[in-house]
């Protein structure tokens, strides 16, 4: 896996501890069309990305690591993007939030390793994580309540292979 991609910083108002349960709840940051455990070690789960009622992005995940408090990583499976010929660009690519204790809560460090500026979807992805960490995560830890997309219902995936 290519240790190489994107990485960014956030400072949150919360424990480490309650940033790991963050982290770890995806429907309520990232994704509500999210189908599996996210917080189990060696559980796969099923994301989508929907933007304006039609599913954008699909991706296979497996939660490859779990330290309360400290860290969390998954390894992305498969792949599909709408927006993108090739489909291959986020699999085998890993996700790792790092999470350090501050004077005024957490920092968390987040790295989409394997995700490079080479790719077709890197813009749209950094513009994406940038909003789903600074806004919604953050908004998640600091107000009770984050920004995830919707879940489709019903779920219509099978636009495409």
């Amino acid at each position: 896996m290519n240790e190489h991609g994107y990485r960014t910083t956030i400072s949150v108002p919360a424990t480490p501890e309650a940033a790991f349960a963050a982290i770890n709840d995806v429907r309520a940051w990232w994704s509500q069309d999210v189908d599996g455990p996210t917080d189990t070690l060696d559980a796969e789960f099923a994301y989508r990305g929907n933007h304006e009622g039609v599913n954008v992005h699909r991706a296979q995940i497996r939660v490859t690591e779990l330290v309360p408090g400290q860290r969390v990583a998954w390894h992305v499976l498969d792949n599909w993007m709408s927006f993108i010929d090739d489909q291959a660009e986020w699999t085998d690519t890993r996700i790792v939030f790092e999470i350090a204790p501050t004077a005024d809560g957490s920092e968390i460090r987040f790295s989409h390793l394997g995700l490079v500026p080479a790719y077709e979807c890197f813009e749209v992805c950094l513009d994406a994580w940038t909003f789903f960490l600074q806004d919604s995560l953050r908004g998640l830890l600091a107000t009770g309540s984050g920004q995830p997309m919707e879940r489709l219902t019903p779920a219509p995936y099978a636009e495409s292979a």
